[in-house]
């Protein structure tokens, strides 16, 4: 292959990874050229971009995954070069193939190792001619229910359900028993449809307790292949994960080198190209293949921060002809590095997604020891079409207890308001002992249950303390005054103000340096600033630094890693028991996928009624009681909104 200068490049993606590629790119003086979609208009991808160009809706599949319109684009604006990012069309090999026919260089793989590895069926066939042990199971192309339900009793229960062109944990499934695998196989067909545009799925031996530890690999034309240590992801939530690490911990010399050396054998295997990522379940010192993926990871950053390599640098080298510029030799890991993903979720409803405008953000000081990747800023919104990541916070240090002090402090420094997120689940897991000793196993984030997601009651006091500060420093001005205020006060009595919180009862009186706040029959004096949303006060002593936002509905307060709304009565103010979720309400905004059950069929309490899909994740709505299924509000493939009834379920009167 011969070596040619890239001079202008179109990033095939949005959000974060759009950024982060343009960031380097820009850096190598490649003109950049973003697409979007209607959702994207105001993104910070397209800010950053040398030019933007518009593709289509907000849904993916008329937008980001339709190939034609992206080469389209770079055909017009003569782009000589295409990154993918990772999702979308990332592992797409027709994708590659079309950049390959209208010569622009595809910042990848070759398409026919995509190709390879695209299909897990396929890639099992080829490391098993390399002699990569691997998990009993079906790989095959027959995807009759009765068969992959047959072949599923042969494995044995619990059997994974895993679609063959898809990851992230989407289109997969963990079958515990028999009766329950038709309608999981349906379920994982649905999603690998919806996200990957093919519904192939594989049938795997469910492995219990192992550690999920993966390869950095990287390739070039000119028959040089190298690993660049390994990582663990290990900490998963829906088989997503949640916390990166590399190097791996716990693993021996021989056992690092072993697994390094069967992921070149791998991208040998194919002929492959560029950066990948070779996937390992680790169960003590025995290691199988899981997948390859043929693109760069989310999680790459770790590598990065302990070998000192850019990624993206070298696949653009790479793409244009060039050598590694490094040997195996040559690669050396220096300390430990950990990554963290921030997502718009509620931790404490099951992970749900959640979607909204982005009131603040802030976030810890970048240095040589943290990193923060993203694609987003306060006004911002985080739409319901896409993943609900908002932010990668990396960090580094000489050694693993270094790194992970560094995470849990740069965690409580993470201040988000708007919508719920998983901030305060990533601070409980960096300091959680088991995971401070070493990495846990797959399961950690769920046999833990509750625990993670818990809220600190100290916390919560303190933040509604200063949530109350923060209300009383708005009516400086008119609160010296009590013929102003709707309270009521007593000649040559102190003025107290009954602050409007809906959940608890606070007061508040003036005094000559700050506010003597009352709550639950304890006295807190505060006393400080509010300024541009940061809160430097003392209370009863002690100094407190947070983030306050106040809106007419609302104050969130951000302390410590944990996100404390505190809701406000005013006009619109509804009744607890009013504002109770319903049952079948919309947990977010999304799209009907399925109607489960015919409309006048009688439904017993927690049947299955009604699918949706939102954030690439799909979500069953159960009856909330014993009846009939008397109407759908929405149709199959509508959108809705968060709160709008999906079903009417009408009760039977007793005969």
């Amino acid at each position: 292959m011969t070596t040619k200068t890239l001079k202008k490049i179109l990033v095939a993606n949005r959000g974060e990874i759009a950024c982060r590629v343009m960031r380097t790119a820009k850096q190598m003086g490649l003109t950049t050229v973003a697409v979007y979609s209607d959702a994207d208009k105001h993104a910070q991808h397209v800010k950053l971009a040398d030019e933007a160009y518009h593709i289509g809706p907000a849904p993916s599949k008329d937008s980001y995954l339709v190939a034609d319109k992206i080469i389209d684009v770079a055909k017009q604006t003569s782009v000589d070069c295409i990154h993918p990012g990772y999702g979308f069309l990332s592992e797409n090999s027709e994708f590659a193939l079309a950049c390959e026919q209208n010569d622009i260089a595809f910042i990848g793989p070759p398409a026919s190792s995509i190709e390879a590895m695209g299909s897990k069926t396929r890639a099992k066939e080829i490391m098993h001619e390399a002699n990569v042990p691997l998990v009993p199971g079906y790989y095959g192309d027959n995807q009759d229910t009765e068969f992959l339900k047959a072949e599923a009793e042969k494995i044995g229960y619990p059997v994974l359900i895993k679609a063959a062109f898809g990851g992230g944990g989407k289109g997969m499934r963990v079958v515990e028993h028999a009766k329950d695998f038709i309608s999981a196989l349906e379920g994982a067909k649905r999603e690998a449809k919806a996200g990957f545009g093919n519904d192939l799925v594989l049938l795997e031996r469910y492995v219990t307790k192992p550690r999920h530890v993966e390869v950095q690999v990287f390739a070039d034309n000119h028959g040089n292949c190298v690993y660049l240590g390994d990582r663990d992801c290990s900490l998963q939530r829906r088989h997503q994960k949640v916390i990166e690490e590399a190097p791996a911990p716990g693993l021996s010399d021989s056992l690092r080198k072993e697994m390094g050396e069967a992921a070149v054998r791998c991208a040998q295997a194919i002929n492959y190209r560029g950066a990948g990522t070779v996937e390992f379940l680790l169960c003590g010192d025995e290691f199988f293949f899981m997948e390859m993926n043929t693109r760069l990871q989310v999680e790459h950053p770790v590598t990065e921060m302990v070998t000192g390599v850019d990624l993206v640098s070298w696949q653009i080298n790479v793409a244009a002809g060039g050598k590694l510029p490094l040997s195996q030799a040559d690669i050396q890991l220096q300390g430990h590095s950990f990554e963290a993903r921030i997502y718009a979720e509620d931790p404490s409803n099951d992970f749900i997604p959640c979607s909204g405008r982005i009131d603040a953000l802030f976030t810890p000081t970048e240095s040589e020891f943290v990193r923060i990747d993203t694609g987003i800023a306060a006004g911002d919104e985080i739409s319901p079409f896409y993943d609900p990541m908002i932010a990668k916070l990396i960090v580094h240090d000489d050694n693993r207890e270094a790194a992970l002090g560094r995470l849990s402090k740069a965690l409580q420094q993470f201040h988000l308001a708007g919508f719920s997120c998983n901030v305060n689940f990533l601070h409980n897991l960096a300091n959680h002992p088991t995971f401070q000793a070493g990495a846990p196993d797959t399961h950690f984030i769920e046999d833990q249950g509750a625990q993670l997601v818990a809220k600190d009651e100290q916390q919560h006091t303190l933040a509604t303390v200063i949530a109350a500060f923060a209300y009383m420093s708005t009516l400086k001005g008119s609160s010296a005054s009590p013929w102003q205020q709707l309270t009521g006060f007593m000649l040559n009595s102190a003025a107290l103000t009954n602050i409007p919180f809906t959940d608890v009862a606070v007061q508040a009186e003036k005094c000559a340096d700050g506010f003597k706040i009352n709550l639950n029959s304890v006295d807190y004096t505060s006393s400080g600033t509010v300024e541009n949303g940061l809160a430097r006060l003392v209370i009863n002593g002690e100094k407190v630094v947070a983030h306050v936002i106040q809106t007419d509905t609302h104050i969130t307060v951000m302390y410590n890693a944990q996100q404390t709304v505190i809701e406000l009565i005013d006009k619109h103010y509804i009744s607890e028991h009013e504002s109770d979720a319903l049952p079948l309400a919309a947990p977010l905004n999304g799209t009907v996928v399925k109607h489960l059950v015919a409309v006048g069929s009688e439904v017993v309490k927690g049947d299955a009624v009604v699918i949706i899909e939102a954030m690439k994740m799909e979500y069953t709505l159960n009856a909330p009681h014993d009846g009939v299924l008397t109407s759908y509000c929405f149709g199959e493939g509508e959108l809705v909104s968060h709160g709008d009834m999906l079903a009417i379920v009408e009760e039977q009167e007793a005969v």
